[in-house]
């Protein structure tokens, strides 16, 4: 949904990418800082309740936000890099793909061991969303994977691509700073948009399939 205006962002980051390359960061070296960023996020979201008070898990949760905000720009400079100064690979492309599932695995899973969506929907529906978000998540991905492995391009289908994904989390997070229970709301919305998309995938696979 948002890959035509990402496209837009990528050509505006033409500058950063090659100050990037001067430095000698390569695509695979800014993938693996975006994947400690996602963990680091992760850990920020897992220790967020495990104080007990109010007062310690705000901060937390702006840290993760600003960690997972931080770890999504270099998920979008490592292919400007790429694609800038001819570094692209394939195993880089799979490299950032296998390290984005991790990332994505890491923070849902921290959010369900601090029981952050609880606050909305009570034990255990709470852990029920953010699971039902993470294998949204995952789906999303692999239907595109085992599409374009026969040939069906999958860019730009269906609501909640990664880059949508990681906005809502971050727009519920912040908004969870000043009332917790909007985390947990904005989790379910991923859930719901994550496994919708993933049946936008399968009705277009079928429907290109039944073509050919």
């Amino acid at each position: 949904m948002l890959t035509k205006l990402k496209k837009k962002v990528q050509q505006t980051l033409t500058s950063q990418a090659t100050a990037a390359h001067k430095i000698g960061l390569t695509p695979n070296k800014v993938s693996s800082i975006g994947f400690i960023l996602a963990f680091a996020a992760a850990s920020a979201y897992g220790l967020s309740l495990s104080f007990g008070e109010v007062s310690n898990y705000h901060w937390l949760l702006i840290a993760a936000t600003l960690l997972l905000l931080a770890s999504g720009f270099c998920d979008t400079l490592d292919g400007i890099i790429a694609r800038t100064f001819q570094q692209a690979t394939v195993f880089g492309g799979f490299f950032d793909s296998v390290l984005d599932r991790y990332a994505d695995a890491a923070v849902y899973a921290a959010i369900i061991v601090a029981g952050l969506c609880d606050a909305a929907w009570g034990i255990p529906f709470g852990s029920f969303w953010a699971l039902a978000a993470l294998a949204g998540s995952v789906l999303v991905s692999y239907t595109r994977a085992r599409a374009e492995a026969v040939g069906i391009k999958m860019e730009s289908v269906g609501f909640a691509e990664r880059a949508e994904r990681m906005l809502i989390l971050a727009v519920a997070s912040i908004i969870g700073f000043f009332w917790l229970p909007a985390l947990g709301y904005g989790v379910a919305l991923l859930a719901v948009l994550a496994n919708f998309t993933v049946i936008q995938r399968a009705v277009h696979v079928y429907k290109e399939l039944k073509k050919k």
